[in-house]
């Protein structure tokens, strides 16, 4: 008898294009939960760190982007304004210690693991105080002490390291479970697919996750991918799932599911989480591949907006806190953006840190 098809446990809604390839929308959003904080176990406090969570992330990126049209650093600057619900709903569902690894998409999951926004802000503007040591930048933000193995710049380049993660904590049996996390124009990179085939077949407590935001640089993911996303999955026995990205509640109570099934069963997952980035895929991105209507449509889900309405509609907490909060977060990232700017730069001989193992190598 042949083996019935893995069906993914939740279910999309909609169709992002007809026969010809004409796109409907950017991405078609799966309906949000309607669990309330208390039904997905969650505390008021926790709500509230929720809020902060995701505030600090766009305030960090907003300023962030006007240092970078001041010219205070150079390089690329790849903002997640928009997606802030999925690094802090996976934070909040995951445990400390398993291992986050993603793209270059990357400041908002560097925030909720850890990175203070002193230490991120310094590492855009190239400074040593920064997380990297100034040396990564933009894409390179990480944090190894809380697990956080970093953002990577090269397309599907990260998402092998992510199964050899998952591999040394099976290895281990420390009971850690790896989430690798990528954006939709990585699912067509044959790295993922040998990274999935081996992940199945040495049955790796992995979850693959891909932040489908709608646009892979410019270029909407319907026109160089076929087919639904989470179905890639299909190909390997390998179990999925698809949900909305723009409710921190779904993110978290999914992520939260599938968590607890990887640690217990030692089987990876593939995940598609669809979401939408406000911002272009770069500052240097002119953005003329989708309309303003479009863009005001979506903001209409914005996730940040979502939770300030639930929090005060559900009486968590007053308007006033909420806007305490904003306060406090404004000032902290308006000091980073003054500490980075006063922060020295990597010395020279710094240049030759961090790349062989024992003493530091210098050139003579």
């Amino acid at each position: 008898m042949a083996k019935k098809k893995q069906e993914a446990i939740f279910t999309p809604i909609g169709n992002n294009g007809d026969d010809n390839g004409r796109i409907d929308k950017a991405v078609d959003l799966p309906e949000a939960t309607n669990k309330s904080h208390k039904k997905l176990g969650l505390s008021d406090d926790q709500v509230t760190e929720m809020y902060e969570q995701m505030f600090l992330q766009r305030r960090f990126e907003e300023r962030a982007m006007q240092m970078y049209q001041k010219g205070k650093f150079g390089g690329f600057l790849h903002l997640y304004i928009g997606q802030e619900a999925i690094s802090t709903g996976t934070a909040f569902a995951l445990k400390n210690d398993d291992d986050i690894i993603t793209a270059y998409r990357d400041h908002g999951w560097g925030l909720v693991r850890g990175v203070t926004p002193k230490a991120g802000m310094a590492e855009l503007f190239g400074k040593a105080d920064g997380c990297s040591k100034g040396k990564g930048g933009s894409m390179h933000f990480a944090n190894v002490k809380e697990h956080f193995w970093g953002g990577y710049g090269i397309v599907g380049g990260h998402i092998p390291l992510g199964g050899g993660l998952a591999f040394a904590n099976k290895y281990k049996d420390n009971g850690r479970v790896t989430a690798c996390f990528m954006g939709d124009g990585a699912v067509d990179q044959g790295a993922l697919h040998e990274t999935l085939n081996m992940s199945q077949l040495w049955k790796l407590p992995a979850i693959y996750v891909v932040e489908n935001n709608g646009y892979s640089m410019g270029t909407a993911a319907r026109r160089h991918t076929v087919g639904e996303i989470y179905e890639r999955a299909h190909g390997y026995g390998m179990k999925n799932a698809v949900f909305n990205g723009m409710d921190v509640f779904t993110v978290y109570e999914n992520m939260k599911k599938i968590s607890e099934e990887v640690r217990k069963d030692n089987m990876p997952y593939f995940v598609e989480i669809r979401t939408y980035r406000y911002r272009g895929h770069s500052m240097s991105d002119p953005q003329k591949y989708r309309t303003k209507g479009e863009l005001e449509e979506y903001q209409q889900t914005d996730p940040i907006e979502r939770l300030k309405t639930y929090i005060i509609d559900k009486k968590v907490a007053t308007k006033k806190e909420l806007e305490e909060i904003e306060e406090q977060v404004e000032e902290a990232v308006l000091e980073a953006v003054e500490f980075a700017d006063n922060a020295p730069f990597p010395k020279d001989e710094a240049l030759y840190e961090d790349m062989f193992a024992g003493e530091p190598y210098f050139h003579h």
